[in-house]
Formats: structure tokens, C-alpha cells, sequence
């Protein structure tokens, strides 16, 4: 069945509605998950009896949940961080006693364990309740609202601040900054003691960042909520100060750790060791170092545990785990390639326990008792995901998921059971229960039952490798068009991000159902994806690739692609366009303006124009500030290319975006006023980063077709 534009707006995508947040019971006797029972993406709380295969709902929400018009400002912006679209229950967490934990239209209820009526412990207010979180031992809960720090019983009670000194003045008790979400990967701002008696937290100051202004030009009515006013860190200028603190229950003075005499440092983790001391993880402003250092929480003085440095830069990650008897197992790139460490006490090196030229993902378990270390790696192939087990004598890794494709796996309390979600560019997902001894399967849980699967029979694409003009191996993914358009040469159109820190090409659904390039296939188009240099899972030397220097090597990757394309009578050399969103809105305008003997036709989302006008942590990991590194910051600008540019652009932005905001397209619209260049331009008033508006998405999707159609 031919697919339409509705096909390619419309979320969830086809065969995605499936569980998500999936969690076994403190118990084990039930897996959890949010779902949405009529494919949508309003989720509610279900719970299957891995014994009987019994599924029920446990919850239903009063009003239904959350939606997107009872949001407040600061939920919508969290959810942006979170890159969440789901509506209904989006969050809930197990208490040790049994109870769950819901936060529900800005307020905490609580279930007294499954089945049980919803109780409300706090209500919305003024204010949202935001990151709601049970203690260790399950009696207490601790919130952020209006800039502090709340606790509050976990059967009910009068809500109590514990943390001061926020409120009113501009900064927050208990929150991540800007910053941490979006770039580090750290979306909490306070950590529970394991004894419960206890709460670190970050108190954030970003009253001295300059205020940005985005004023809401599509709103109907002019009044409260028509402009927000961010504390927005532009490359090379301040970021926010951040302190760490502990505070007790009994409301007593915090204690501050000693983050040392530089305040221009980001605080990048934070752990309690088993121990009672805590353990905080500092990178350096230039992201060159991290220290971790363990302190003793009632005098603030710490001691470094180790030390990373790199030549290239530090890719945070969460892969730290202390264990009972003082070692801790560490993650470290210091080999090129992100491994496991077994580490002592003092921060020694016992032994690594992980090696090779492939990277391990995550670390997903760690069985003290049987000294096992269970991890999601690319040891198999860089374009997939497996679980394998280690012990913590090293050795060769066995793996414990079947089928090639992408695993995310949840292991359960007893080390005896995982919940395996699989998918591959065949296989829309599906989620299944397996014995962790051997990786059988004992259950399933989750089998996609989306008509569309069938009606759309969506072509498998092909996976493809070349190599670049200077001989580095790229994977790429085609998308070909029907056997009626002939063998070609087809029109060719590349469907690019190119950024750090992600992968397109992968052996997974995601790209089956990547419905743009799918439908654009299907109108005589040949579409390619290609991970050029500086993308993600392909080692330190792969990324480091665009090390100070932005838009340039990834620029030639891409054409090597095209050029390939064409030396197999697949790509008509005349006829190639590129689209794009965020860095790949980015290099979209930057293949147009640098190679117009290559590109013809450039639709640019939501790009990045020039990285002075980004943020931070993210700019200066891969190019410096632009104090210390001007060449870079002007090489890597879309403007510095407007001279050059001959073919057809379509620039694309919504106005309320508070990631990248539309002034970069504003700057990049008046150096191509001032070359007397063309362009093309199409916004969304009402939008932010990621279209939201099923309307917005739907118009947007006949605009990128017809300009093809047009221009291509």
C-alpha cells in the first residue's frame, strides 16, 4: 500500500507502540511497563505475571493522565530535555515496600502495591512537584518545587522543605541545569544517602548568564506566557556556577563539598558509595579531565579517586558502580574504545575487564555474589547491540542475546532472568522474557500487533559499506526505489545528521521505519544514510575526526558517498538533494554551500549556523572556545560558504525552539541577503525543537516533498 503523508507525521510510528520503561517488582513476581492499549501515545501503568502470563492494568489515572495542555512551562521544557512525546502516565517507580510511585498532572500519587487505590501525597499548586523519587528504604519522598527541595511520607503527610536559600533569588535547589540535561546525560539534581537519612544536591546559580528572550509570535492572545526568558550558556561565555551539597532530614545546615578554587567546572555525576561517603565526578571547562572524588559527606573534604584525561575529549558516561567491599567497576576510553575496569578502593587498577576494538554501551548488571558483570556492547558488529556477560577475572565475553539485531535488555534482582526488547531492520520490536544463563526464551511478553505493519509492508533497506576517498570504512543504508522506476540512475536524495554522539546506520527497525526517506523512495527517489566521521559507537579515532573542526570532514565523507552512489549507476550525478534536521539541518545548508558540484537541493531543520550561538558543553567538547579556537568556529559556519552557494535551500525553524534557536537561521538569512542569494523559508510559530503538532508535521511533509519534486 502506498504510503502518505499522514503515514509519515503520524505517531507512533509503525510497530513502535510498543511497552516502554519495562521493570521487574522489588520482588520479582511482576514486570511492569507503560503501554498504551489502543496505539497511541497516551501510555498507562501495566503489570504481566511472568508465571501465569496474566496482564492487567494497574492504574487508572485521574483525567486520564497527563497531556500536553495541562503542562506547565517548566514540565513542557523538561520534556523537551527527554526528548518525550508521550502523554497519559509517562513516569513511575517502585518503592522497596512494594508501593509505586506516579507523578500525575504536576502533583505524586502513590499505589499502596499493585492493585491498590491511587493516593494523592501532593498536589500541583503554583508550582509542579518535579522529579519525585522514593528513598532507598522506601518510607520517604523527596520533590523539587518552586526551586526547593521537598519530603514527604510515602503513605501521606505534610509536605516539608529541607533545603532554602533558592527560592526568589533566581537559583534552584535540586535541579539540573540547562546543561546537564541536555548535554551531560545527568537529569537529576539531588541523590538520596543509601541510608535514607540524607540528600545531596546541586544548588545551581545562572543569575549572572545573560537573559535570552523567545517571544511566542503565534500566540492568540498577548498576556502571561507570550515570551520565555532563558539562561542560555553560549559557547565561550559563563556557565552556571553549581555547588554540591549534603543536607540531613532534620532540615540542618547543608554541608558543602569542596569542589576545589575553580568554580568553571561541571558536575558531571553524583554517587553514594555503600560506605556513607559520596563520590562526585568534575570535568574540567575544557573537558580534557574528570576527576572522581570521594568525600566525606559531614566535613565537605574529599580525595581524588582517579583521574581521566584525553587527547581528544571525555565522553561522560554511567557505567561507575561501587560495590560492597569497597572496589568499584569504572568505564574509561583510555584505550580508544570504552571498556570495563575493575578499580580498588584506593582507585588502583586492578585489572581491566574488557578489551578490543569495539566499545561496550552500557553496563547493565553486576552479580557481587557470582562476581559476573552482565553489559551491552558492539563486540559483534558495530551497527548492533548484544548483551554479554564477563567475570570479574576478565576473560572472553559470552554473549547472551540470540538474534542479530538491536537488544536493550532489564535484568532482574536475582540475576536468573532478563527482559530482552529485540529489533532489527526485519523485525519490528518485540520483547521477550529469557533465562540469563543461556539467553533461551522462557516467555514472551510482547509480540507488535500494528495493522499498518502489514498494510504498508515496508521495504527492507540495505545496509551498505564503502570506504572514504582517503580509505576509512562508512556504513551506509539505502533506500531504493520500486522495481517500476527502472535500475537507474535514480534522482538521489541523502537523508544526513553527521553529528557526534549518534548513529543512524544501525541494524534496527528504527531504520526501516525512518518513513520520510521510505516515502520519498517510493516516489522514484534513491535515499542514503551515512555515518560519516565524528558519529557515534565507532571508537575515540572515529569521533575525534572533527576534533576543533566542525563541517568539514563530515562534508566530504557525505560527497564520497554521492561519489560512490554515482560510480555504481545508482545516483544520477545531476539530480542530488539532502535534508536534514539539527546538526544534520547543519550539514544539509553545509554540503549545499561547500560542494554545489555534488548538491543541488538542501533542506536545513532546525540547523546550527554558526556553533558561537550553541551551548557550551556541547560546542566546546569538540571545538574549543571561540577565544582559543576562532578558525574553527568561523571554518565550521554555514555563512562562510554563502559565497558559493548555487542550489535550491529551504530553511526550516520553529520559532519558540529553545535548543537551537531560529536566530541561527536568522543570521544565516542575512549573509545570504547580503550575497543576494535565494532562499526558501518555512516556519513554525508554535514549535520548539522537535514538531510537536501533528498539523505542523503533516504541512511540514508536503513542503519537503513538493520542494524535491520541484527542485530535484
Amino acid at each position: 500500500m502506498p504510503l502518505t503523508i499522514e503515514d509519515i507525521a503520524t505517531y507512533p510510528l509503525p510497530g513502535t507502540a510498543v511497552p516502554g520503561n519495562l521493570q521487574f517488582s522489588p520482588d520479582d513476581r511482576l514486570i511492569t511497563y507503560l503501554f498504551s492499549g489502543e496505539g497511541s501515545l497516551a501510555r498507562q501503568l501495566y503489570a504481566l505475571d511472568p508465571k501465569t502470563g496474566e496482564t492487567r492494568q494497574l492504574v487508572t489515572p485521574p483525567g486520564g493522565g497527563d497531556s500536553e495542555e495541562n503542562l506547565t512551562l517548566e514540565e513542557k521544557l523538561r520534556r523537551e530535555r527527554m526528548r518525550q512525546r508521550e502523554t497519559g502516565i509517562t513516569q513511575y517507580a517502585w518503592g522497596k515496600d512494594g508501593r509505586i510511585l506516579i507523578p500525575l498532572l504536576g502533583g505524586i500519587y502513590v499505589q499502596n502495591g499493585p492493585g491498590a487505590e491511587l493516593t494523592q501525597i501532593v498536589a500541583k499548586g503554583d508550582h509542579p512537584a518535579l522529579d519525585a523519587r522514593f528513598s532507598p528504604d522506601g518510607k520517604w519522598i523527596a520533590y523539587v518545587q518552586n526551586a526547593e527541595i521537598y519530603i514527604v511520607g510515602s503513605e501521606g503527610g505534610q509536605p516539608r522543605q529541607i533545603s532554602s536559600g533558592a527560592r526568589g533569588t533566581g537559583k534552584t535547589n535540586g535541579l539540573a541545569e540547562y546543561i546537564a540535561q541536555e548535554e551531560m546525560g545527568r537529569r537529576h539534581g539531588y541523590w538520596w544517602s543509601p541510608d535514607s537519612k540524607r540528600i545531596a544536591f546541586a544548588e545551581v546559580d545562572e543569575t549572572h548568564i545573560p537573559v535570552y528572550r523567545i517571544v511566542h509570535q503565534g500566540q492568540e492572545a498577548v498576556g502571561d506566557g507570550a515570551q520565555e526568558d532563558h539562561r542560555y550558556p553560549f559557547a565561550g561565555k559563563a556557565n552556571a556556577k553549581v555547588r554540591l551539597g549534603v543536607i540531613s532530614l532534620e532540615n540542618s545546615a547543608p554541608i558543602w563539598m569542596d569542589l576545589g578554587d575553580n568554580d568553571d567546572i561541571y558536575l558531571a555525576r553524583v554517587k553514594w558509595l555503600p560506605s556513607g561517603r559520596l563520590t562526585a565526578q568534575i570535568e574540567n571547562r575544557e573537558q580534557s579531565r574528570l576527576d572522581l572524588i570521594a568525600y566525606d559527606p559531614t566535613t565537605g573534604q574529599g580525595n581524588t579517586l582517579l583521574t581521566e584525561t584525553s587527547a581528544v575529549w571525555i565522553n561522560l558516561h554511567t557505567m561507575f558502580r561501587p560495590l560492597k567491599d569497597g572496589r568499584f567497576i569504572w568505564a574509561s576510553e583510555r584505550t580508544g574504545f570504552m571498556h570495563l575496569y575493575l578499580v580498588d578502593g584506593d582507585g588502583e587498577l586492578v585489572r581491566p575487564l574488557t578489551s578490543g576494538e569495539w566499545q561496550v554501551d552500557s553496563l547493565d548488571g553486576v552479580d557481587e555474589k557470582n562476581e559476573r558483570l552482565y553489559f551491552s556492547a558492539t563486540r559483534d558488529s558495530p551497527l548492533e547491540r548484544h548483551l554479554y556477560v564477563v567475570g570479574f577475572d576478565g576473560g572472553t565475553p559470552r554473549r547472551r542475546t540470540r538474534k542479530a539485531g538491536t537488544h536493550t535488555v532489564t535484568l532482574d534482582h536475582t540475576f536468573t532472568r532478563f527482559i530482552d526488547q529485540h529489533n532489527s531492520l526485519t523485525q519490528p520490536p518485540i520483547i521477550t522474557l529469557c533465562s540469563l544463563s543461556d539467553g533461551s526464551t522462557l516467555r514472551p511478553i510482547f509480540t507488535p500487533n500494528d495493522p499498518r505493519l502489514e498494510t504498508l509492508a515496508l521495504p527492507t533497506p540495505e545496509i551498505v559499506t564503502l570506504a572514504s576517498r582517503d580509505g576509512v570504512e562508512l556504513f551506509g543504508t539505502i533506500y531504493h526505489p520500486p522495481n517500476s522506476f527502472g535500475n537507474g540512475p535514480f534522482p538521489t536524495i541523502v537523508c544526513v545528521y553527521g553529528g557526534p554522539h549518534a548513529q543512524l546506520v544501525v541494524n534496527s527497525w528504527r531504520d526501516t521505519i525512518n518513513m520520510r526517506a521510505q516515502y520519498l523512495a517510493q516516489q522514484g527517489y534513491l535515499v542514503l544514510m551515512l555515518d560519516n566521521r565524528g558519529s557515534a559507537r565507532r571508537g575515540l579515532e572515529f569521533e575525534g575526526w572533527i576534533r576543533r573542526q566542525m563541517g568539514i570532514i563530515e562534508v566530504q565523507d557525505q560527497v564520497d558517498g554521492v561519489g560512490w552512489l554515482v560510480e555504481k549507476g545508482l545516483a544520477d550525478p545531476e539530480r542530488v538533494g539532502i535534508y536534514g534536521w539539527s546538526y544534520g539541518g547543519y550539514m544539509a545548508a553545509m554540503c549545499l554551500a561547500q560542494e554545489p558540484e555534488t548538491f543541488k537541493v538542501a533542506v536545513a531543520g532546525a540547523p546550527v549556523t554558526h556553533y558561537d550561538g550553541y551551548d557550551t558543553h556541547y560546542t566546546e567538547r569538540y571545538l574549543s572556545t571561540p577565544q582559543a579556537n576562532p578558525d574553527g568556529y568561523a571554518q565550521g559556519s554555514v555563512m562562510a560558504y554563502v559565497d558559493n552557494l548555487q542550489g535550491k535551500l529551504l530553511l526550516v525553524h520553529g520559532l519558540i525552539d529553545e535548543n537551537v534557536h531560529f536566530r541561527h537561521t536568522a543570521r544565516l538569512i542575512n549573509a545570504l541577503i547580503r550575497a543576494r542569494k535565494p532562499y526558501d523559508l518555512l516556519l513554525f510559530p508554535n514549535e520548539r525543537h522537535s514538531p510537536r503538532s501533528l498539523a505542523d508535521r503533516i504541512y511540514m511533509e508536503e513542503r519537503v516533498r513538493d520542494y524535491f519534486v520541484e527542485n530535484l
